[in-house]
């Protein structure tokens, strides 16, 4: 359940949610974890220990190594070609001494897949772990290994392009150090943002550390609108989940977190935000960078709302952005966002492949390695191009013969070329997650079942199935039989309900916990499976004890836009909190040159560009000031004591207002009620 937790206004917390959804230290597991060195027997009534695989999830893990064709070496070759130099130390640190990325937390990665990890899984992440600086073709080099994305340098004239600065300050200050010491030191002297998700701006302020640096910022057309929509104001809820699906709180171990498929992992590291100077569409017209021409490729509500690729003529290098990756990706992504087009995304793929298949020599994108010669380059786009559509098209097919969101996914198989092209496998998306959200996209939420439309609440329905079966007890033997027969998606929906009926089922809570285990184990999805084991930990431990946010979500915050910023403090308003007439506020901030008004109603709040004719409360302060009284750097009182913030009007109502404000609380349950 979510926890009722006021805003008080001497100490607003604005969740600068990109800072939640980046990782915590990975949680140890508990010394007290009856780990078993030897496996359980599949045996009913006997619950496996934790990091036990069975022995259908061996065989499920057998198969796929029999299956898929694993003697294939292209993918190591184009992983390691061109590598220059790596990091040194043994870990990224911020200015405190903390370690935001361990280098050596992968290693593990170098023995053979063990039964706990499918084995396709593992060799995504051992390809995806490759660290260091690498050359793509001359003048463009890439870091990657030390965050989830990958940082390109293009060599300008005058300096160094950086084209999507990683996810954190710290991760992206190391890596210009790494190209700086090994390439020879130059200047940054323009910053590209490809898309609209953290992973690539979040590093900019280790890029532009001086607050006076001028340099051109571009960005795809809607980038800055995206950027703060996506983690601002639905940001709580999607951090939470993001960190089940990106193993923020588990180990770095073969029962664990091995990778996300996407990349190595999250760092644990300072989030920052620079809008561009300038947004830019792309409709392929040569545009000229510090000396290096770029041809812009718009791919907008693709993988992000506002997104680019472009192409570099002068080398025969083409950039696909996060459009097409060594990895099938999400069309609705496990963390929650806006659903994807599958169908545009295909048809940009196909744009790029007629307008400049034939003139690559390499193909890299914002995750993993790089791809040379034409011919490969030509079949890379067209596979990608292809696994988009077929699984928009053939969702339409059963959906359009009846088939409800569940069956149309079902009844999807992988498509024939999927079993020789590593690159469309789900180590990220899934056919399964992917033919949902095409059905979604198309249809909304509803399977079109009447008894879906108006379904009762999860728990209440838990119980009364639960009383419906006889009884918890009759429930667990059920799926105790199922678990000794391998068929844990089953058992996986039979115990929710105990849990979800009955939280405090210790015996529900340990079986599902192991039925988890088992799932992950077999997920060829690095997203799937972290978000199954840690579904497991927090069913074992409950979920982390760990502070979501630090002080250094001011450095997101202060490029947010002041509307924005009262958008989000909106949603959080609790109308049956506050007990007063319709009334204004007015805020002036002077550094800003802005004034924003708080129309408060009687159900919401709606913030409004401009003076108010008659304003119960005035405050007049710098929007800099704002930022910081949100972000608990300074208090309300000590502000007004200083003379920094004025307050005119009726006090009391502004303090009541600020009162009816809820912070959700970041850890709320998700794999219990």
């Amino acid at each position: 359940m979510i926890k009722d937790k006021r805003l008080g206004f001497a100490s607003i917390v604005v969740l600068a949610t990109l800072a939640a959804c980046g990782p915590s230290e990975p949680q140890a597991v508990k010394d007290d974890d009856p780990v078993a060195t030897a496996p359980a027997e599949d045996v009913i009534g006997e619950l496996p220990p934790p990091r036990t695989p069975t022995a259908a999830t061996k065989a499920a893990n057998q198969a796929i190594a029999e299956r898929l064709p694993f003697d294939e070496t292209s993918d190591w070759k184009d992983a390691e070609r061109g590598f220059l130099a790596s990091i040194e130390a043994d870990a990224i640190r911020n200015a405190d001494g903390d370690v935001v990325w361990s280098i050596p937390q992968f290693d593990f990665l170098d023995d053979d897949a063990p039964d706990t990890v499918n084995p396709s899984l593992w060799r995504q992440s051992q390809l995806a772990a490759k660290h260091g600086l690498f050359e793509v073709t001359e003048g463009i080099y890439q870091i990657r290994g030390y965050d989830l994305a990958v940082m390109t340098i293009i060599s300008g004239e005058t300096g160094w392009i950086i084209v999507d600065p990683l996810t954190a300050v710290e991760t992206a200050a190391a890596a210009l150090r790494l190209v700086n010491e090994t390439l020879g030191e130059r200047p940054v002297s323009a910053m590209i943002y490809t898309h609209s998700h953290v992973d690539h701006f979040g590093g900019a302020r280790g890029i532009l550390t001086d607050e006076g640096e001028q340099i051109p910022i571009l960005a795809p057309v809607g980038f800055s609108e995206s950027a703060v929509s996506e983690n601002l104001l639905a940001g709580t809820h999607m951090g939470r989940r993001a960190s089940l699906m990106f193993g923020n709180t588990i180990d770095r171990a073969p029962h664990a977190h091995v990778g996300s498929g996407l990349g190595p992992g999250l760092p644990n590291g300072t989030i920052s935000l620079i809008l561009p100077t300038e947004e830019v569409y792309g409709d392929g017209s040569p545009r000229t960078i510090d000396g290096v021409v770029f041809e812009f490729i718009d791919a907008a509500g693709t993988e992000a709302p506002a997104e680019f690729m472009f192409y570099l003529p002068e080398t025969r290098a083409l950039c696909t952005a996060e459009v097409a990756t060594a990895t099938l990706h999400n069309v609705l992504t496990p963390r929650g966002a806006k659903v994807r087009d599958a169908r545009a995304w295909s048809k940009s793929i196909d744009r790029v492949l007629a307008l400049y298949g034939d003139k690559s020599d390499v193909v890299f994108a914002s995750h993993h390695w790089p791809t040379w010669g034409q011919e490969n380059v030509s079949k890379f786009l067209e596979r990608q191009r292809d696994i988009y559509r077929y699984i928009h098209d053939q969702t339409l097919r059963h959906a359009n013969s009846g088939a409800s969101q569940t069956e149309a996914a079902e009844a999807i198989e992988e498509a024939s070329f999927q079993s020789e092209a590593f690159d469309t496998r789900g180590y990220y998306g899934t056919l399964n997650h992917n033919s949902k959200a095409v059905y979604q996209h198309y249809f909304g939420w509803w399977s079109g079942v009447p008894a879906d439309y108006y379904a009762l609440p999860r728990v209440e329905t838990s119980e009364r199935y639960v009383r419906a079966m006889g009884g918890a007890e009759q429930v667990l033997a059920l799926a105790q039989a199922s678990f000794a027969e391998g068929d844990y998606r089953w058992v996986a929906e039979l115990l929710n309900h105990v849990v979800f009926a009955e939280p405090e089922n210790v015996d529900a809570r340990n079986w599902l916990a192991a039925t988890y285990d088992q799932l992950g184990f077999q997920s060829e999805s690095g997203a799937w499976r972290s978000y199954f084991l840690t579904a497991a930990q927090e069913l074992r431990f409950g979920p982390p004890e760990l502070e979501p946010l630090d002080s250094a979500s001011a450095e997101f915050l202060r490029a947010v836009p002041s509307l924005d910023l009262f958008d989000a403090l909106a949603a959080r308003y609790d109308p049956d909190l506050l007990d007063r007439d319709p009334f204004a506020i007015e805020f002036t901030f002077t550094d800003t040159s802005e004034t924003i008004t708080l129309q408060i109603n009687d159900a919401v709040i709606v913030p409004r560009d401009g003076g108010a004719n008659d304003p119960l409360t005035s405050i007049t302060m710098t929007r800099t000031d704002f930022d910081r009284l949100i972000t608990r750097d300074v208090g309300a009182v000590r502000l007004v004591l200083t003379g920094r913030m004025k307050l005119e009007g009726d006090r009391d109502a502004l303090t009541e207002m600020f009162d009816s404000l809820e912070t959700p609380e970041f850890w709320f349950d998700i794999v219990e009620p």
